[in-house]
């Protein structure tokens, strides 16, 4: 004789709880309380909750649960998705996928967890307890039953990111949603560059492993260990998680690297008196560094900016000339450029530069002087040479001199 299969559920008497969302049917002093109506999502579980009291001489064996139509009686042998005692007639899809929460019966917890859990497993459940009273068979069963509604999977996986540095390894972490005690997902990672290809982290590790919270829920969770580089900095990283069934999930997060690179100082160092001379300092990293101009020997900050600071004199005059110091201040890090700035004279507006032009005004009066030189000396030899002839000229000039007197003109004469 089966205790709820009596002519008696005119008796029964219902309990619903609208906080908890459970209602407990009882028959006398036996009582099954359940929950109304779950939700859970496909390739996760779900665990339907279930307790029981019993009248004085009955002993709980065996949970038989059922799953089945709406307009089923949901107590045939065909519609059995768990038997404590004989799982061998079990509805096709429910093979090891169901489990008591508590295996002990005599603790009168009837609880389920059901696993990998597909869209179909949507339907109505209903509990029978089956036991002995007086040494006979006997076992008593819900009129409420539960159902349960799978939807499509929604939850995603948690990233976590710690602080990355660069040139320093980081472990990144990702926790499968759920806490299910099925089938292990498999869970991947990709890496979405800067050029939006997805590929995988250049010279990382994986790891997994499954952490037991309780014999019937577990977190499931992998790692990815890489060196950071400032490469890797505003790129995009990928868990993928895959249940049974093809049911994926998956999260992503934003990488944030701390890194600097070196100073960039740009823009010219040499201007002339009353020009206006701009220098750009810049330093790529993350967090943006504080930039800040100084020149040597001097306490006072001229500029400072985040990221990239310029240095502006307007009007410069020779007293600007100097060394000039560009500091990048990143986290824990200093970094700094010198740079020489040089300020020309107002020689250097007008006429030039003096220092280019000078030496071709001496060249050129040098060698005017030097030409005039040369031109006067030879002038001189020339008149010298007229003046002092050597003796033997002087001779014969005058020889041609006594030859032309009239008193030798007779001899000079033919005689007839």
């Amino acid at each position: 004789m089966f205790v709820l299969i009596w002519a008696t559920f005119l008796l029964c008497v219902r309990v619903s709880n609208a906080e908890t969302g459970t209602s407990q049917q009882c028959v006398g002093q036996y009582c099954i309380t359940l929950s109304e109506r779950l939700t859970a999502e496909a390739g996760l579980c779900v665990v339907i909750p279930c307790s029981f009291t019993t009248g004085f001489g009955f002993t709980p064996k065996h949970i038989v649960w059922y799953k089945c139509g709406p307009y089923s009686r949901c107590d045939y042998d065909d519609e059995i998705i768990f038997h404590s005692k004989n799982n061998i007639h079990i509805q096709y899809g429910f093979e090891g996928h169901v489990s008591l929460l508590e295996p002990d019966i005599r603790q009168k917890n009837c609880s389920i967890i059901i696993n990998d859990l597909k869209e179909s497993d949507s339907g109505s459940y209903r509990i029978r307890v089956n036991g002995e009273l007086n040494r006979r068979e006997d076992g008593f069963a819900s009129i409420q039953r539960t159902t349960v509604s799978v939807e499509g999977l929604s939850q995603k996986p948690r990233v976590k990111i710690p602080t990355l540095t660069e040139g320093q390894q980081a472990t990144l972490t990702c926790v499968a949603p759920g806490l299910c005690s099925g089938s292990v997902p498999e869970i991947t990672w990709t890496w979405r560059g800067a050029g939006g290809t997805e590929s995988y982290i250049t010279g990382n590790s994986t790891d997994f492993r499954t952490k037991n919270l309780t014999p019937f829920t577990q977190r499931h969770i992998s790692t990815l260990t890489f060196n950071s580089s400032a490469e890797h900095h505003n790129t995009n990283v990928t868990c993928k998680i895959r249940f049974t069934g093809k049911k994926t999930t998956e999260g992503d997060s934003t990488l944030k690297v701390n890194y600097v690179k070196e100073v960039n100082v740009t823009g010219g160092t040499n201007v002339k008196e009353g020009e206006t001379l701009n220098l750009t300092c810049s330093v790529e990293s993350f967090p943006p560094s504080l930039i800040l101009w100084s020149k040597l020997a001097s306490d006072i900050t001229l500029h400072n900016d985040t990221g990239s600071a310029t240095l502006s004199i307007i009007n410069a005059t020779t007293g600007h000339s100097g060394q000039y110091i560009c500091t990048a201040k990143h986290m824990n890090n200093t970094l700094q450029e010198n740079i020489n700035i040089t300020v020309m004279s107002a020689c250097v507006k007008h006429c030039g530069s003096c220092s280019t032009v000078l030496p071709w005004i001496v060249a050129g009066v040098s060698l005017t002087l030097n030409t005039f030189c040369i031109i006067y000396i030879w002038f001189l030899w020339n008149s010298r040479k007229k003046v002092n002839l050597p003796q033997e000229e002087r001779t014969y000039m005058s020889l041609q001199k006594a030859d032309a007197s009239p008193d030798y003109d007779v001899i000079a004469h033919h005689i007839n």
